[in-house]
Parts: structure tokens; C-alpha cells; sequence
């Protein structure tokens, strides 16, 4: 999954001959996830149709405020169209677009969009040589990064007229690796480690049985989402479970006990700077496991239990710089019993959620928490999806977190 995924991408396209790439470009977009709309100049209809466009992005393509051949059309809405976008990207960006993009002309629906975006916006320069290095040109590019508008640089190859030099606008693919590397250089956990645990762990009986829990380890898992699109690098470690999550930032370890998931834990922990640890971990084990099925008996079977390693308290002994947080899954005296948790395992923070809340606990899709910190500051929060917390939980810790320190 790439942070492009889920982001509505603007699309401008000026009348130059690399505007034939942007076919390739649209398809590069849609691939990373993003939902793209094009504007075009009349011009730029002379290099790439608008059908081809349209039918690439599944998205009508505008460059104009009304289509003049049809006496019942609707006016197209440049605020609207400026505001929708997360992104706005102009490829190929000519010599003529771009001075009047820094001159603040405004006499084609493309700049109309432009001028009303509140999106950054990314210009991929194309045009011959002698023009891209004209001072005019030059002046133009000061002015639209003054603006704080990001050009993504012009390669160096061979130009429509012949010559060799800069001026060919970056191929489809490094435009869009351009922009998925700025901005993931901007996201606020860009280069930090983030360590989550998720789901059950399931203690052997048998060959057949186990003892677990009804954890389904989704909240890990958009946790693990969160931290993704937040720019970490996420290691999430997760016992069984049906969840998946493809992201070229998440690295899934899985495991099925609490040894497994102590050792992958504290195999990660020293490079991490933010751990997460929600897995529901079983607190006991059978001590002695059968190697075969056992036979069902009319007599009662007694089992003999130990505990497991406690994870959460043995990464907290030896926390250094780490950001740390728990969960406390409470049915009494919910607040008290959390703030000792979090006292008594060295933590930053704990995450409170009660089974006497409606929604909340394992296998749903809702949960209410309450974000507790080392200060014993106690933030509630009402019934919201497990996205939604993931989201309110980050938040929590990018107010408390030093993330120069971690």
C-alpha cells in the first residue's frame, strides 16, 4: 500500500508533447490507490484525448467552465474541483502555464483550479532546453516554490526538437515515487520504529486444543494502519488471526503463543521508539502439553496451569527511550486498576476499555477508550470505530511523545 492510497489526486495537464505520458501517469496513480480527476487545457486535447483520460481515471475530464456545445450544461465549479483534492499534480507543466501560474493569470479553467486549490501542489516542468533555461523560466520556478508549490525536476535526455538536455519531464513513474517520497518526508512519524502487538495467543492442550481468547485482533491491526500512514516503520506482531494488511511500511510477524510473541517482541523492542502492545496475551499455559490428542474420559480432567511471561512488564524494565503503551481490558474498578497497571509495568501510557461498555471489547467493530498518561491525565473518548480510536490513540501520543528524543 502506498501513502498515496486513499488520496484524491488532482491531475492538470498542459499542451506539451509530454502530455502523451499522462495515460501512463493516471494509471500510475490509480495503481498506488489514489481516486484521480483530470483537468486539461483545449490545448493539451492535441497530444491525449480526453476519452483516453476519462476511461483511465473513471472520472469525466473538465477544461472548461461549461461545454460550450452543449446548451444544457452545468457550470463545472473550480472552488469546488480545487477543494476536493488532497493533491494537485501539473504534467506536463509548460514554460506558458507556468508563468502564468506564477504571475497569477488566470484565463483557462486549469488555472482557475490552480488558483482556488488549498492542496499542495506538484509541477513536473517539460519544455525544450533553451526555454528551461531561460531566466524567465527560471523566475517562474523561484516564484511557484516561493508560493510553496513542489517541482518535481525535469530529467535529461533527448528533447522534441533533437537536442539532448534538461527540460523532458520526469517519467510517470518518479513523478509518482517523487511524490510518495515527499510526502512521507512530511508525515510526523517519518524514520521513527513502531512496535504494535495484536490478537490472541493460543496455549496448547494438545495437538488439538488450545487455550485463548475472543480477541480478533483488529484493534492491532489499525493501529498497525494508523502508524503506517502516520510514515513509521511498523513492525506488528500478531498471534492467530483472520486480518491482513498490505502496506510497504508493515512488516507482519505472526506467532501463535505468548513465548512466541515475548521473543519476537524483545527481538524488535531495542530499535523501536513507539510500542503498542494490545494483544490479548494468555496469563496461563498448561505446564505439561500432550503430545497426542487426549481421549475424551467420563471422569473431570484437571489441568495444570503456569503463567506466562508477562511482555508488556518485561519490555518496561528495560524501556530506555521507548514510548510505551499498554492496554487494560477492565470489568471493575476500571480507571484504578489501569493507573496501576500502567504504574506497576513502567509505561508512558495505557489504553482503558471496559467489557461494561456497549460496543467496546473484543470481536466488534466499535470501541471506547480512555487514553491514560504517565501524569495520570485520563482523556475519554466516546464509542467510535476501531479506526477511528487508532486515530485518537496516535494523537494521544504524538502530544506526549519527544519525537527528537526517541
Amino acid at each position: 500500500m502506498s501513502v498515496l492510497s486513499g488520496k484524491k489526486v488532482l491531475l492538470g495537464i498542459t499542451g506539451g508533447i509530454a502530455a502523451y505520458k499522462t495515460a501512463f501517469l493516471v494509471r500510475h496513480f490509480i495503481k498506488a490507490g489514489a481516486d484521480v480527476k483530470v483537468v486539461m487545457t483545449d490545448k493539451a486535447k492535441s497530444f491525449i484525448t480526453p476519452l483516453t483520460l476519462s476511461t483511465l481515471s473513471k472520472n469525466p475530464v473538465i477544461s472548461s467552465f461549461t461545454q460550450e456545445e452543449d446548451e444544457n450544461d452545468v457550470w463545472n465549479n473550480h472552488v469546488d474541483l480545487g477543494l476536493w483534492a488532497d493533491i494537485m499534480v501539473i504534467a506536463p507543466a509548460t514554460a506558458n502555464t507556468l508563468s502564468k501560474m506564477a504571475n497569477g493569470i488566470c484565463d483557462n479553467f486549469l488555472l482557475a483550479v490552480y488558483l482556488s486549490a488549498k492542496c499542495p501542489v506538484y509541477f513536473a516542468p517539460a519544455m525544450d532546453l533553451d526555454m528551461y533555461k531561460h531566466e524567465s523560466t527560471s523566475k517562474s520556478f523561484k516564484a511557484l516554490k516561493a508560493y510553496g508549490n513542489v517541482m518535481i525536476p525535469a530529467a535529461h535526455g533527448e528533447l522534441a526538437s533533437g537536442l539532448v538536455g534538461e527540460g523532458r519531464m520526469a517519467e510517470p513513474e518518479d513523478i509518482v515515487a517523487f511524490i510518495e517520497k515527499d510526502i512521507q518526508g512530511k508525515l510526523p512519524l517519518n524514520n521513527k520504529k513502531v512496535l504494535i502487538t495484536a490478537g490472541p495467543t493460543y496455549e496448547a492442550i494438545d495437538p488439538v486444543r488450545f487455550i485463548g481468547n475472543h480477541s480478533t485482533g483488529r484493534m492491532g491491526f489499525e493501529l498497525a494502519t494508523t502508524a503506517a500512514h502516520l510514515g513509521a516503520e511498523v513492525v506488528l506482531v500478531t498471534g492467530p488471526t483472520h486480518f491482513n494488511l498490505d502496506h510497504s511500511l508493515v512488516t507482519i510477524e505472526r506467532v501463535t503463543s505468548a513465548e512466541e510473541m515475548y521473543k519476537t517482541v524483545h527481538n524488535y523492542y531495542s530499535s523501536t521508539d513507539i510500542a503498542i502492545l494490545s494483544a490479548a496475551v494468555a496469563d496461563y499455559r498448561p505446564k505439561n502439553v500432550a503430545d497426542k490428542k487426549i481421549k475424551k474420559k467420563d471422569a473431570a480432567l484437571t489441568i495444570e496451569l503456569e503463567p506466562t511471561k508477562d511482555i508488556l512488564a518485561s519490555i518496561g524494565a528495560i524501556k530506555e527511550k521507548q514510548f510505551l503503551v499498554g492496554f487494560a481490558l477492565e470489568t471493575n474498578d476500571e480507571l484504578e486498576n489501569a493507573k496501576k497497571k500502567l504504574t506497576r509495568k513502567n509505561l508512558d501510557a495505557i489504553v482503558l476499555n471496559s467489557l461494561n461498555d456497549e460496543g467496546a471489547g473484543f470481536g466488534k467493530p466499535t470501541n471506547k477508550i480512555t487514553f491514560i498518561d504517565r501524569e495520570m491525565n485520563a482523556t475519554a473518548f466516546e464509542l467510535k470505530s476501531k479506526s477511528e480510536v487508532a486515530k485518537d490513540i496516535f494523537n494521544e501520543i504524538l502530544k506526549r511523545a519527544c519525537l527528537e528524543n526517541l
